[in-house]
């Protein structure tokens, strides 16, 4: 019994580090790049709106792969999938430091379209074998995307002094090749048989459900404050006197800030009969932090910090919301697809928009106004997603 007991809670600790590690992958290969986007459009000689659609392309990738993510793992397993996801991003990783254009945009894609699956099953992964810890566990892959993704903005503007944008890019292939080797024992103990999602019933219709679309809203409202900062906001502060290295520390704060939000989102949502109170106030964090760098670009230390909380507690606060609307894996993973694949398409259009508003207006006055009032709206989707419902409620 005793050693029954161990095994198990080796193989809890295991899955629990292989988790982490998964989740380190879904932010710094792709926020990695925003800080060397000066370098990129000199290089290759890129207007601000094509800058703009390069950051953008994960987005669209997300949201074109992650309505398939539910459907590959029933095929697959969930394992194998979380595998398969990892691979496409070290093979991204790779191919986008090529040297030329399309493989910088097509590396990008792939990059992409990996994360988007990982960031649909890993919330599924998490109500199948944690049902009863979902924000603890969701709390504890969010401070791990935002602690890597700090490392990752503050590290790349070093290394691409020393060593130019393309070698400090392609340095990123550490992070999703050590996953890999860290998620094999899962592909060998769950992989012949599948996934549990295959053998549930029939699940809701989440597109018909109207608690499923106010939750979808909440997620793309708040990604895409986040996103137009993680595009931009070295390249406001540049503009803004701050040096390239200073413009990559804040960058990297700002993912740090993302990452506090875990360790108190679990306790406080805990005293709450709902989450109403706490989306409003996320979602508002976003807002006012984008008129502050509207107003007082001199305090972007203490707008980065309140951006990057606010941000980080509406993106655990949506994920979050997949497992508690839901009552199993299933429902899990096909919220978890919907809500994730209009969420990023919204917020795939973020950077591209400022970047072209940028272009006309010839400042960041008015993009930053626009990027308030959008977390404004993720205020009053909050009031909406926050409400103690069930999916089947309202199916």
């Amino acid at each position: 019994m005793n050693t029954l007991t161990k095994n198990n809670r080796w193989a809890s600790v295991s899955l629990i580090a292989a988790i982490l590690l998964v989740a380190m992958n879904l932010r710094v290969p792709f926020t990695g790049v925003a800080p060397v986007l000066p370098w990129i459009q000199h290089d290759f000689g890129l207007n601000t709106t094509a800058v703009g659609l390069l950051t953008s392309l994960p987005l669209f990738a997300f949201a074109a792969f992650s309505p398939f993510g539910a459907s590959i793992a029933v095929r697959f397993g969930l394992e194998r999938t979380v595998f398969g996801a990892l691979a496409l991003i070290a093979a991204g990783v790779l191919i986008r430091s090529g040297g030329n254009t399309w493989l910088l945009y097509g590396g990008t894609v792939l990059i992409g379209a990996g994360i988007a699956l990982g960031n649909v099953l890993l919330p599924s992964l998490i109500k199948r074998d944690f049902s009863a810890n979902v924000v603890s566990m969701t709390g504890a892959y969010s401070i791990t995307m935002g602690a890597a993704g700090a490392i990752g903005s503050a590290a790349v503007i070093p290394m691409t002094q020393a060593w130019g944008w393309r070698v400090a890019l392609a340095m990123f292939i550490i992070v999703p090749l050590v996953a890999l080797l860290a998620w094999l024992p899962q592909w060998k103990k769950h992989g012949k048989a599948g996934s549990s999602i295959r053998h549930q019933g029939a699940g809701v219709a989440v597109w018909r459900s109207p608690l499923a679309w106010q939750v979808t809203l909440f997620m793309g409202l708040n990604a895409m404050p986040f996103y137009i900062a993680v595009s931009w906001l070295p390249t406001i502060l540049m503009e803004h006197g701050t040096s390239a290295a200073a413009a990559g520390s804040l960058h990297g704060t700002l993912q740090l800030a993302t990452a506090v939000p875990g360790l108190l989102m679990a306790a406080v949502l805990r005293r709450m009969k709902d989450q109403r109170a706490a989306a409003v106030i996320a979602s508002l964090m976003s807002a006012v932090s984008m008129l502050g760098l509207m107003l007082a670009p001199s305090l972007a230390l203490l707008w980065s910090v309140v951006l990057g909380f606010g941000c980080g507690a509406s993106m655990i606060l949506g994920l979050t919301f997949i497992g508690l609307r839901t009552s199993n894996a299933k429902d899990a993973a096909a919220l978890s697809g919907m809500s994730q694949c209009v969420g990023y398409l919204m917020a795939a259009a973020g950077p591209m928009l400022l970047g072209a508003v940028h272009d006309v207006t010839k400042g960041w006055f008015m993009p930053l106004l626009l990027a308030a009032v959008i977390g404004v709206l993720g205020a009053w989707s909050g009031l909406l997603a926050g409400r103690n419902r069930h999916l089947e409620s309202d199916a």
